[in-house]
């Protein structure tokens, strides 16, 4: 159905992007850390053998803490430690304010100065929005939505996806 209302596929791997994986299948993951079919997905995607791209989808008006979520995940990645992050805001989604997003920034080692710096930063700001808008324009309404050879899989992956991306495509 999201094919339908696309406007353009999602953008391919960039330098900013945060890719994880070397080989296998390229999925673009549209996610949102206060999902939790995104913390399932997450889990399913990690023990397979694709390179996965992360592109935030906050939705807000679901998820009130969604964009101080991509917000902190970002603050972690100029730090180098983005999937430190990633992984552990869907490892604990219920522990999402500020006091626990500082505890998992000191647990990273990262500068927790830096941290705060960078998380309210416009730039920041500016690149979780871009990444909504690559996903608006590729028609993402739910989340998560992946992106296998062109086409969306809006939702928990299908075991015949699953099974195809374990194949190797």
């Amino acid at each position: 159905m999201a094919e339908s209302l696309s406007s353009a596929e999602p953008p391919p791997p960039g330098p900013d992007d945060h890719v994880r994986g070397d080989s296998g299948p390229l999925v673009i993951e549209y996610g949102d850390y206060e999902c939790p079919y995104c913390a399932r997905t997450d889990v399913m995607l990690a023990e397979l053998p694709v390179r996965r791209v992360f592109r935030h989808f906050p939705v807000p008006s679901k998820h009130p803490r969604a964009q101080a979520l991509a917000r902190a995940a970002e603050a972690a990645g100029s730090q180098g430690r983005f999937w430190e992050m990633h992984d552990s805001l869907f490892a604990d989604q219920g522990h999402l304010d500020d006091p626990h997003l500082w505890r998992r920034a000191e647990e990273l080692g990262l500068d927790l100065e830096r941290f705060e710096r960078d998380r309210r930063s416009d730039a920041t700001l500016e690149r979780v929005r871009r990444d909504f808008r690559s996903g608006v324009r590729a028609g993402v309404m739910t989340t998560p939505t992946l992106f296998v050879d062109g086409r969306a899989y809006a939702g928990i992956p299908a075991p015949e996806l699953i099974e195809r991306l374990r194949a190797g495509g």
